[in-house]
């Protein structure tokens, strides 16, 4: 996660205000879960707060906190990431 610290804080209705720091620097971002998201990748038992923290871990392997959309629906990230949706169910199934 290059030593990054992310805060995820649910704001309602599967809106999520997710802030990342990485050292001296901060990024904030909205994130929506679709209703069924969790369903649809196989994850009924996990909480979407994980979901989402995860999720963030996943991008954060990837690239820096600056490079992550400030607002987005999680599916999105498949469309840059096709490895997303089974990278995701392996760290959380």
């Amino acid at each position: 996660m290059r030593n990054a610290d992310v805060t995820v804080t649910a704001a309602g209705g599967g809106k999520y205000e997710v802030t990342v720091r990485q050292g001296s620097t901060s990024t904030e971002h909205r994130v929506t879960v679709p209703a069924t998201m969790v369903d649809d990748l196989g994850l009924e038992s996990i909480d979407e707060t994980i979901l989402v923290q995860e999720s963030f871990a996943f991008l954060l392997e990837r690239e820096p906190a600056t490079s992550i959309l400030s607002r987005f629906d999680l599916t999105v990230i498949a469309r840059y990431f096709p490895d997303y949706d089974q990278e995701i169910r392996r760290r959380l199934g």
